[in-house]
């Protein structure tokens, strides 16, 4: 199959219904509120009590399937699909979201939702691979009232199915890696701030000017107040690792597994993901003291990690 029979074979499935009166697994409970709420530190009081609403940014939480999956996906999802995944398109990547929250939901909400397949993009390469942009659009109803829309495409998710580039062969570990493997930080105008702080060495931590939270990352409104009022602290450098993880698999460009990829607790009490440096992967400990530095790894690219405290650079 040549790729412009493939381009139109595809384009036929624009419009098409992905799933039909589809239902989430469970109502809009408070224990799931309640965990989601723990797991990203939301401490707004409108997400507890017996008016409790559930956070907007839940809303696909209420429509997943699980494991067991839903069974009102049709046909025509499926096919799609499957032409794909012959055209060598076997992976899958989510690239970028978008939601609208006509409503609130609340505790016992009854979720049912319809998804359209909105368009599928010609063929593109990107430094994954070779694929195509599918843009689904989903309509939430709670009750047979709109509660929101989830699109996944460009504009407003957009997820790419694609065939992964051919591995490069093994690098040999003594050969200097290229700087321009090392990965880029999307920089928007919700956090050009902490960009330009990391240019000047200073780790700038956001406060809300109205209840004076602090928060990491840097987002546009605060997570305990909403003020969208806010200043900067100056992050004094010390620090313990939190929590850790050890990378092995699977490699990436700009890396050499196996390393430590820490949750470090600045002085200050907010949590940041970096990079252990100064030990072996093998002897980051939970609670370790680390200070933090900036390394520069080529002429644009400055980046905060966190040394084990004592050891020199």
């Amino acid at each position: 199959m040549d790729d412009d029979d493939l381009a139109a074979r595809l384009k036929a499935f624009e419009g098409l219904r992905a799933t039909v009166a589809d239902r989430g697994k469970d109502p809009v409970n408070l224990p799931m509120i309640r965990h989601w709420c723990e797991a990203l530190g939301d401490t707004n009081p409108a997400y507890t009590g017996p008016d409790a609403i559930a956070p907007p940014t839940m809303l696909q939480a209420w429509t997943m399937g699980g494991l067991s999956g839903h069974t009102s996906r049709t046909r025509a999802y499926d096919d799609l699909l499957a032409l794909l995944d012959e055209a060598g398109c076997t992976s899958v990547v989510a690239t970028d979201y978008e939601q609208e929250y006509p409503r609130p939901l609340r505790p016992g909400d009854e979720i049912t939702f319809d998804t359209v397949i909105e368009s599928v993009s010609a063929r593109k390469t990107t430094r994954l691979g070779t694929g195509y942009f599918v843009t689904t659009r989903t309509d939430i109803h709670a009750d047979g009232h709109p509660r929101g829309r989830r699109t996944r495409g460009h504009p407003p998710l957009r997820i790419l199915e694609y065939a992964p580039r051919k591995q490069a062969p093994a690098r040999d570990p003594e050969r200097p890696r290229p700087a321009e493997h090392r990965p880029r930080a999307v920089v928007n105008r919700d956090n050009t701030g902490f960009w330009e702080g990391v240019a000047r060495h200073e780790l700038l931590i956001q406060c809300c000017t109205g209840c004076r939270a602090l928060r990491f990352p840097w987002l546009p409104g605060c997570h305990a107040c909403g003020s969208p009022d806010w200043d900067t602290v100056r992050a004094l450098g010390d620090g313990t690792v939190f929590s850790y993880v050890v990378l092995h698999h699977p490699p990436f460009p700009a890396f050499d597994p196996p390393y430590a990829v820490g949750l470090i607790e600045p002085a200050e009490g907010v949590r940041i993901v970096s990079n252990v440096t100064g030990v072996p992967y093998d002897e980051v400990r939970i609670g370790m003291p680390v200070r933090l530095e900036f390394r520069r790894y080529d002429e644009e690219l400055v980046l905060p990690v966190f040394r084990a405290a004592g050891e020199a650079a």
